[in-house]
C-alpha cells in the first residue's frame, strides 16, 4: 500500500469539502452536513471508480446502479416508504463493494474506511440490546417528567418493557422448553425482527426527508395544524411549525414574490375557535400580511388538511402550483404520503423539536405508518407465523412416528 494515495485522495477532497463550507455558510440555510455528505460520497465514487479500473474491471459501476436506482425513485416521489429500502440496499451493496475493492487494490484508503465500518460495528455490537433498552427506559423518564402521561408518550416505556420480558424469557426458560415449543414461540421475534425491518427503512427516509431543498419559487406554503392552549392560542409545537414556514416566507421574500400561508386546521370540541385561525393570529402578529394569509378551517385530519388546502390552491390560482406544506420534523415524512394520496404535488419542510421527544415522536409516526398500510404487514405477518406454525407441526410429530 502507497502513503501516496492518501493524499491523492485526500487533498482534493479536503480543499472541496473547505470550498463547501465557505459556500454554504453565506447561505440562509446552510445544510452543511447534508453537501458535505454528497460531496464525500461523489469523491469515493470518483476515486474509487479510478482506481478500481486502473487494475481493468468496472466493478464500481454495481453499487453505482444500486444508487441511482434509489435516486430516481426519491425523485420522482419521495414521500415513499420503498426509498428507506433501496437507500440500505444501496449502503448494504457499497460496504460488500469497498470490501471487494481492498481485495482487489489494497488501497489504504479503502482500509481506512473498512477499519472506520467496522468501529462502528463493533460500538453496536458492545452496546447491542441491552444498552438500547437502557437508552429507552432513560429517555422514558425524561419524557414522563417533562410531558403528559399520555399513551403516545409512554411508547419508549412500552418498548423498553417488551424488550425486558423478552430477555427474560430468553435467560430463564427459552432453554428449558422442548423444541416444537421453541419454534411456536419463535412467531413473536420473528415478528417483531420484521417490524424491526420495516422500521429502519422508515427511520432511514425520514431522516433523508429532512433535507429537502424547495426552491424559492413557491407559490403556496401550507402550515399543518395542531392542538391550542386554552382553545385559541398556539401550543409551542404549532408555533415551530408556523416559524419554520415564516422563515422560508422571509428567504423567498428576499429574493423574489413571497408565497401565501394556508393556515389548515379545524375546530375541535374543546377550542374555542378554528386552529387555522388562531395561526392566523399568530403569523400577523410576527409580521405578516393579512393579504399574504388564507385559512382553510375545516379539516380534521392530515390527509383533509392536504385535500381541503389544494381546494383553496385551485380556487386561488386557477392553475398548476408550487407548494411546500410545514410541521415538525418527525411528522414530514408521513404528511407527504398524505399529500400524494390528496393528489397534492408538495413536499415538507420541518422544524426543529427537542431531542428527548424524538424516539417517542418517531415510533408514534411509525405506528401510524403500519396503520396505513396494515393489510400488508400483517399479511407478510401471517406468513411468516403461518410458516412456523407448520415447522412446528413438523418438530411435534416427527418424534412421534419416529418414536
Amino acid at each position: 500500500m502507497d502513503i501516496k494515495q492518501l493524499f491523492i485522495f485526500f487533498i482534493p477532497y479536503l480543499l472541496g469539502a473547505w470550498g463547501i463550507i465557505t459556500w454554504r455558510k453565506r447561505q440562509a440555510v446552510p445544510d452543511i452536513f447534508f453537501f458535505l455528505c454528497s460531496w464525500t460520497l461523489l469523491s469515493l465514487s470518483v476515486y474509487l471508480g479510478i482506481i478500481e479500473s486502473q487494475h481493468g474491471s468496472f466493478f464500481w459501476v454495481v453499487p453505482v446502479g444500486f444508487f441511482t436506482l434509489f435516486f430516481f425513485s426519491f425523485q420522482q416521489a419521495k414521500a415513499k416508504l420503498i426509498n428507506g429500502f433501496l437507500f440500505n440496499l444501496f449502503i448494504a451493496v457499497f460496504g460488500a463493494y469497498l470490501l471487494f475493492n481492498f481485495i482487489l487494490t489494497q488501497n489504504i484508503v479503502i482500509l481506512l474506511l473498512l477499519i472506520g465500518v467496522g468501529l462502528i460495528f463493533l460500538f453496536l455490537a458492545l452496546f447491542g440490546f441491552v444498552g438500547l433498552m437502557i437508552l429507552l427506559y432513560w429517555n422514558a423518564v425524561v419524557v414522563i417528567k417533562r410531558e403528559s402521561h399520555s399513551l403516545a408518550n409512554l411508547l419508549t416505556l412500552i418498548a423498553a418493557i417488551l424488550m425486558t420480558l423478552w430477555l427474560i424469557y430468553d435467560f430463564t426458560f427459552a432453554g428449558k422448553l422442548p423444541e416444537w415449543a421453541s419454534t411456536l414461540l419463535a412467531i413473536l421475534p420473528m415478528g417483531l425482527i420484521y417490524f424491526g425491518f420495516v422500521f429502519f427503512n422508515f427511520l432511514t427516509i425520514s431522516v433523508l426527508y429532512q433535507f429537502n431543498h424547495p426552491r424559492y419559487n413557491q407559490d403556496f406554503i401550507i402550515v399543518l395544524g395542531a392542538g391550542l392552549i386554552d382553545g385559541e392560542r398556539v401550543t409551542p409545537l404549532l408555533a415551530q411549525r408556523i416559524d419554520r414556514a415564516i422563515r422560508f416566507y422571509r428567504q423567498q421574500e428576499n429574493k423574489t414574490t413571497p408565497p401565501k400561508f394556508i393556515m389548515s386546521g379545524g375546530q375541535g370540541p374543546d377550542e374555542k375557535i378554528p386552529e387555522a385561525v388562531a395561526m392566523k393570529n399568530y403569523a400577523l402578529t410576527q409580521g405578516i400580511p393579512e393579504e399574504d394569509i388564507l385559512v382553510e378551517s375545516n379539516s380534521t385530519t392530515t390527509l383533509e388538511n392536504m385535500k381541503f388546502s389544494k381546494e383553496i390552491i385551485q380556487q386561488t390560482n386557477g392553475k398548476k402550483a408550487n407548494v411546500i406544506f410545514s410541521s415538525n420534523n418527525y411528522h414530514i415524512f408521513r404528511a407527504g404520503i398524505f399529500a400524494r394520496w390528496a393528489g397534492l404535488n408538495a413536499d415538507g419542510i420541518g422544524s426543529k423539536t427537542a431531542l428527548y421527544y424524538l424516539p417517542n415522536a418517531f415510533l408514534r409516526e411509525f405506528i401510524a405508518i403500519v396503520a396505513m398500510n396494515k393489510k400488508r404487514h400483517f399479511l407478510i405477518v401471517g406468513i411468516l407465523a403461518s410458516l412456523l406454525l407448520f415447522l412446528t407441526l413438523i418438530t411435534w410429530l416427527v418424534p412421534l412416528f419416529v418414536g
